[in-house]
């Protein structure tokens, strides 16, 4: 019926186009008035069509099975199992464990009634046991748990290792041997303030030195599981193609070394452009960053709650956060159509300059020596601080913004009783064997300023 509905219709160049905005423009230049520059040097133009889709490749993933994920610190074993069974009754399909010690930790304990058979867990854990690691391994039916210890990512934020070089990746590849997996966790690049490219290359270079270093034989190369981490800003359409970038780089990486290139994406809110003052806005925020996770292609998308920085973990909060992705998910059918960015004109094109600049970057690093050679000389911290001042100066000019913050902000606004928690960046002079990576939110300077104001005032009065 509609075969040549278009017929009578003649295609539109991009040359057409672009003639046709610049005789709009009553003179004004085309590049001066419509184009912008991202942070990531991508050039942003007003249209995109099919001269765009230079190189496109179909998503891999299956943006449609993404999992509620719910994440639960563990500081004592049984309540910390009550929680999650509790949050799967509430809707969460996949558990994300931060273990920080195995001091009074039983994983038998931890995964009690929790059918592992329908539910996803992940083990985050901040310590380095092999005794703990066979323990999980051991578990009947553990097919669905996955672990994720990342020494690279912990020497980049303490500045230290566990032990030493030498001891943590002998322990590392020790624990790897059963579990099969590497996990990226790339966080920390993002709140600390790195541009997207930044990201797309330290994930890339951070999971080379790992294969590097590991022993993987022909016969287990297909069961490498290999997990990244990745917190998701508020750059819409950037962060979308972000995570699609990332999966193109993967690709590519393990197809160098003969392995499974299939990689798992956990997403989490970023904390860097959350606020103190006005604090529910971070609850919108948070929402658009969960929907571009899902339309990237996470596996996993764990919510960050609205309180996250001042409150410790509450019911309430969790709640809520947890809500925001089930609405998502059977309210506002994010789980029906499969890869609905694929052939989007903008998000492919994005993609490609993000993916492209992104392996310039990183072997640009592994040139001059890698990542962890990077890391010891400072390099890396240097090029993410560069960044970090960069959007902080545009924060302070009001180029970059948080409403409720540095525009429309409300001065009736009171928070120095809701603080549970200190949410500004904190300082201990220690000894570190290189300078760790700090995350920090944009907000801090103009809250702390708030903060100070508020408690003034009362003394006043």
């Amino acid at each position: 019926m509609t075969k040549g509905l278009f017929d009578g219709f003649d295609s539109v160049s991009t040359k057409q186009w672009k003639q046709k905005i610049q005789f709009d423009l009553n003179g004004a230049d085309f590049n001066d008035t419509l184009i912008w520059n991202s942070n990531e040097d991508i050039a942003i133009k007003p249209f995109y069509n099919a001269d765009d889709l230079k190189n496109h490749t179909p998503s891999t993933s299956n943006s449609s099975t993404w999992k509620i994920g719910q994440t639960i610190f563990v500081a004592h074993t049984e309540k910390s199992n009550l929680k999650a069974v509790d949050a799967i009754k509430r809707g969460a399909e996949h558990i994300h464990f931060i273990i920080p010690s195995e001091e009074n930790i039983s994983i038998e304990h931890l995964m009690k009634n929790i059918d592992t058979e329908c539910i996803s867990i992940h083990l985050e854990l901040h310590f380095l046991s092999v005794a703990f690691i066979n323990s999980v391994v051991a578990l009947p039916g553990q097919t669905n748990i996955s672990m994720a210890i990342d020494i690279i990512g912990n020497l980049a934020k303490t500045g230290n290792w566990h032990t030493n070089l030498s001891d943590d990746f002998t322990k590392f590849e020790t624990c790897f041997q059963p579990s099969k997996s590497i996990s990226i966790n790339t966080s920390l690049y993002q709140n600390a303030g790195a541009n997207m490219v930044q990201q797309l290359a330290y994930a890339l270079a951070h999971a080379n030195e790992y294969l590097n270093h590991l022993k993987i034989s022909p016969e287990s190369s297909n069961a490498i599981k290999t997990m990244f981490t990745v917190s998701v800003g508020s750059n819409y359409f950037f962060e979308i193609a972000k995570l699609r970038a990332l999966r193109l780089l993967w690709n590519t990486l393990a197809s160098e070394y003969n392995i499974n290139t299939d990689c798992y994406i956990t997403a989490i809110p970023t904390k860097r452009n959350k606020t103190l003052y006005d604090y529910n806005t971070n609850m919108l925020r948070t929402t658009t960053e969960c929907m571009s996770a899902i339309l990237g292609g996470a596996n996993h998308v764990c919510n960050l709650p609205y309180d996250a920085i001042y409150h410790k973990d509450n019911e309430f909060g969790e709640r809520i956060a947890r809500n925001q992705l089930l609405i998502l998910k059977h309210e506002s059918y994010f789980d029906k159509v499969n890869n609905a960015t694929d052939g989007a004109y903008y998000i492919e094109s994005l993609t490609e300059q993000l993916a492209e600049k992104a392996l310039e970057l990183f072997k640009d690093i592994e040139r001059n020596g890698g990542f962890l050679n990077q890391l010891k000389s400072g390099t890396i911290q240097r090029k993410i601080k560069e960044n970090a001042v960069k959007e902080q100066d545009q924060f302070n000019k009001g180029e970059r913004i948080l409403l409720g913050t540095n525009k429309h902000s409300n001065p009736n606004d009171k928070m120095a009783e809701q603080l549970e928690l200190y949410p500004f960046v904190k300082t201990n002079k220690r000894k570190t064997l290189i300078v760790p990576i700090i995350e920090k939110r944009l907000a801090e300077q103009v809250e702390q300023t708030r903060l100070k104001n508020e408690k003034q005032n009362e003394i006043d009065i």
